[in-house]
């Protein structure tokens, strides 16, 4: 892997051009960031040759993942016959919850680990290329980078996840919040000591489900260390540019990332979807009932994504400031020699102002005034809050269908746009 040198300022040689001084830099500043090549269950996938250095084999993890949590149900439901009816109110064929969660959200994890891999590995890259972190503090952004590499390899937090998955995530928070435990379903059959399971149920209570909240708590782990890389980072005295074009001096590309965890909204609306149409469909539940719920799934990943960028806050609004100080300071100097040259008639006799460069001056220095004028504290866009806030509704919308007619749902959309 090339070394990427730490750029400093450009010093004239001895020849009239320019060089660019080039320092070692540790193993960790070489090499790509990653929140995702590491830990006891990726060494697994590359021992099982389900996966590669670089996250290849998709396709196999994808068929994999469905093929053990999804593909035995539908054999054990055949079999039980509680696919198409038996004794369940809700046959497994007919269990929209199950299907959303292990042929479209399950993947779609998996799908995010690719695409955050590739959108983030060139994160560290940006802030060394872009002269954000000065040479005396590179020890310490070296040492966030080695800080999250260590923890994104530690093998305690997955044991740990397993351990919460059986106890908390199958035993309390499925039992209780989301099982449909006073309707016959194809997992299992109310009974006044509880919820017996059935054939399915069992593999699906102790294989499948743990499987996927596994995967989650991953997702949700791996978040946090790109929560705590971003802080330790924000606690380096940045060297931010003002007029910086990005509006954020020069941390514009930490809100481009933020497309990357799309894949992860869509498999979260996905995960409400499926819940909520088997209620809708099976118990009477009507759509509006869930807003709270949908309203907080949106905050919640909203606050995931962009509430990291909030912890360069501090260094921008303080940089923003410096620059509208400083910035203004030198456009109050050149708008008062302006005005005396060409206003109070300084300008000699023959110069013109036509064609004058002093005009375009006047205009280059303005919008960059302006540029300062206009920088946020934040390194988040309107397009990618958006992106996000759609990505997470898109799986929910098509219930709005249990309302209305296909026909009336285009109607009062079109209404709304035109």
């Amino acid at each position: 892997m090339a070394i990427v040198p730490h750029p400093k300022a450009q010093r004239p040689t001895e020849r009239g051009k320019t060089a660019v001084d080039e320092r070692p830099l540790t193993r960790h500043l070489q090499q790509d960031f990653s929140l995702v090549l590491g830990g006891p269950f990726y060494q697994l996938l590359r021992r099982t040759h389900l996966s590669g250095s670089a996250l290849e084999q998709l396709r196999g993890r994808t068929l994999t993942a469905v093929a053990v949590t999804w593909l035995p149900l539908l054999l054990l439901a055949l079999a039980s016959g509680e696919a198409l009816g038996g004794k369940a109110g809700l046959p497994f064929l007919y269990d929209v919850e199950v299907h959303l969660r292990f042929l479209a959200a399950l993947p779609l994890l998996i799908v995010a680990e690719l695409i955050v891999h590739q959108r983030m590995r060139l994160v560290v890259r940006r802030f060394i290329e872009r002269r954000l972190i000065p040479d005396a503090a590179l020890p310490r952004f070296d040492e966030a980078i080695a800080a999250a590499f260590r923890l994104r390899n530690a093998f305690a937090p997955e044991l740990v996840f397993v351990a919460f998955v059986y106890l908390v995530g199958v035993m309390i928070v499925w039992r209780h919040g989301i099982a449909l435990s006073t309707t016959a379903t194809w997992y299992g059959m109310p009974s006044p000591t509880g919820m017996q399971l059935t054939s399915p149920g069992i593999w699906y209570v102790f294989v499948s489900l743990p499987i996927f909240q596994f995967l989650l708590l991953r997702w949700y782990f791996r978040l946090f260390i790109w929560v705590r890389f971003l802080w330790q980072v924000s606690r380096i005295n940045l060297t931010l540019v003002p007029t910086h074009p990005d509006r954020v001096g020069g941390l514009g590309f930490l809100a481009n990332i933020a497309y990357a965890f799309v894949p992860l909204a869509t498999a979260h609306g996905i995960m409400l979807a499926g819940p909520v149409a088997n209620r809708i469909l099976y118990v009477g539940a009507k759509l509006p009932q869930f807003k709270a719920e949908i309203a907080m799934l949106v905050a919640w990943l909203s606050l995931v994504v962009f509430g990291p960028f909030l912890v360069f806050a501090p260094q921008l609004a303080s940089a923003k400031r410096l620059g509208l100080g400083e910035y203004g300071t030198l456009a109050e100097r050149y708008v008062r020699e302006f005005d005396a040259k060409w206003v109070r008639g300084g300008a000699s006799a023959g110069e013109s102002l036509l064609g004058s460069s002093d005009v375009q001056s006047l205009a280059d220095m303005a919008n960059s005034f302006d540029v300062v004028k206009r920088m946020q504290i934040a390194p988040i866009t309107r397009d990618a809050f958006l992106g996000l806030a759609v990505a997470t509704l898109a799986p929910i919308a098509p219930l709005a269908l249990t309302m209305m007619s296909f026909e009336d749902l285009v109607r009062k959309l079109l209404a709304m746009l035109f």
